[in-house]
């Protein structure tokens, strides 16, 4: 009798350890199939990322720069890319997207791009 309890709960044991295992390796498979930075964007979104994006790209040719120093063609461009981003995407996207996009910003990327 005392031999049948313990063949019983060593399978109810080794079905509870099978049923943990199970639920972390799927765990880990979903989640290394939806990668954290590629969130889902609306087509405004991606937009106002690209827009980010280019403007942080020229940011960084400059970054010790005042607007003044700038090239007059990298101040015209930051300068029309500020206005796009105020009208196109703060003042329209509610705030937690647009710290999303400011935190996603490409920064891999060489001068030549």
């Amino acid at each position: 009798m005392i031999n049948w309890i313990l063949l019983l709960t060593s399978i109810f044991l080794l079905v509870i350890g099978i049923v943990i295992v199970t639920a972390l390796v799927g765990s880990v498979l979903f989640q290394s199939l939806t990668p954290i930075n590629d969130m889902i964007l609306s087509p405004l979104e991606q937009k106002c990322q690209q827009i980010a994006n280019e403007g942080y790209k020229i940011h960084t040719l400059y970054p010790t720069s005042n607007p003044d120093e700038l090239l007059e063609s990298d101040m015209k461009r930051l300068m029309y890319l500020d206005e796009k981003w105020i009208k196109e995407c703060v003042s329209i996207l509610p705030a937690d997207s647009i710290f999303s996009i400011i935190n996603n910003v490409d920064r891999n990327f060489s001068y030549g791009e």
